[in-house]
């Protein structure tokens, strides 16, 4: 039974994230910004889908990334890192994917990271 429940999630998931690709795309000076979480890790990527490449892509397994602190602020951290970063690669406007999921918690808090590291969306 849970088995089952548990596919049609995955199967809802998929379906909002074709959902969003649809109207969202990213060009070279505007990347989409894809954040995507797993129950141990969050990831945060800036993508030209033009050109079909990753510009920068960062995650919490990234080198001196502190886990010891809450999820929430974790995420805070990692936009304000791939604000940063994208900064050195020229980027300053960027179009934000949160991939099918709700915005609020940890997706919530990359995207405010991104904004208060200077990033624009």
């Amino acid at each position: 039974m849970a088995n089952r429940q548990q596919k049609q999630k995955t199967v809802a998931l998929k379906r909002r994230r074709h959902r969003i690709r649809k109207r969202i795309s990213g060009t070279a000076q505007r990347p989409r910004l894809v954040v995507r979480r797993s129950l141990r890790n969050i990831e945060a990527q800036l993508v030209d889908d033009e050109a079909g490449h990753s510009l920068v892509g960062l995650s919490t397994q990234t080198k001196g990334f502190d886990k010891s602190v809450p999820r929430i602020e974790q995420g805070r951290e990692l936009g304000k890192m791939i604000a940063s970063k994208a900064q050195e690669c020229g980027v300053e406007k960027v179009v934000f994917d949160r991939a099918g999921l709700i915005y609020h918690g940890v997706i919530r808090a990359v995207a405010e990271g991104a904004r208060e590291g200077g990033l624009q969306f």
